[in-house]
């Protein structure tokens, strides 16, 4: 008996470690091409083509995560579709999944995008390296530090993506004076701002760093542009809301 049920169970894990596997080689090409499309060595179509595809490798990767835990909703059930609404807009990877699809469409392309997803993509590379490559030359001679500091930097990478996320909420609203402009967008991902303001998995950042933002532009606001009260304390029961 217990032969046959360690078979099933080998089975499975083998599956993990495959799914896993398959993970780690989607976020480690992600990684390269972000790099390619970040970096200005590579020839601005070469660069266009890097920060597509980046994104569009990261939106694959996060919507399959999200599929793979919940699956999809029964329908015709509307308390079923609501909760795994609920299920979903809460977990880890819906808004890195809803960041990259938002800009994968979008006819603007900010470097600063791929800031986020760079981190994003290091950080399960790391990790899975770290696991599964201790043994392994290579990985010691050359990797093992990066991925060390990684992990041990966590917050930093964290705080480095909050900023790069907030900062890019600012730059869209300046894109709204372009010819890339596109309220509807930028209305959407201020929106998607303040999920993260909210969410637990990115709040401590984005807090901090608002309330710093607060903290330094307050004064300014109060001696020299008043009249900005009333909107930002319009803005800001939306956002608490």
């Amino acid at each position: 008996v217990g032969a046959d049920s360690a078979g099933p169970a080998q089975s499975r894990l083998s599956l993990q470690l495959d799914q896993r596997s398959l993970h780690f080689s989607v976020n480690a090409w992600v990684l390269i091409v972000a790099l390619i499309g970040i970096i200005p060595l590579a020839t601005r179509q070469l660069q266009l083509k890097g920060y597509r595809l980046s994104l569009l490798g990261t939106t694959c990767t996060t919507g399959y995560a999200i599929f793979a835990l919940y699956g999809l909703p029964r329908v015709g059930n509307t308390q079923a579709v609501q909760a795994w609404c609920h299920h979903v807009t809460s977990s880890k990877d819906f808004i890195p999944f809803m960041y990259c699809l938002m800009f994968v469409t979008s006819k603007l392309h900010l470097k600063l995008v791929l800031v986020p997803v760079i981190c994003w993509a290091l950080e399960h590379v790391a990790r899975f390296l770290r696991r599964h490559f201790t043994n392994s030359s290579l990985y010691r001679a050359y990797l093992e530090p990066l991925c060390t500091w990684v992990e041990a930097n966590t917050t930093a990478v964290n705080f480095l993506i909050a900023n790069a996320e907030i900062l890019l909420g600012f730059l869209m609203i300046l894109s709204l004076f372009s010819k890339q402009r596109n309220a509807m967008q930028t209305f959407m991902y201020w929106q998607l701002l303040k999920l993260m303001y909210h969410s637990p998995f990115t709040a401590g950042y984005h807090r901090a760093i608002w309330l710093k933002i607060g903290r330094t532009a307050n004064p300014y606001i109060s001696s020299y542009t008043p009249f900005l009260h009333d909107p930002i304390n319009a803005g800001m029961r939306w956002w608490f809301r």
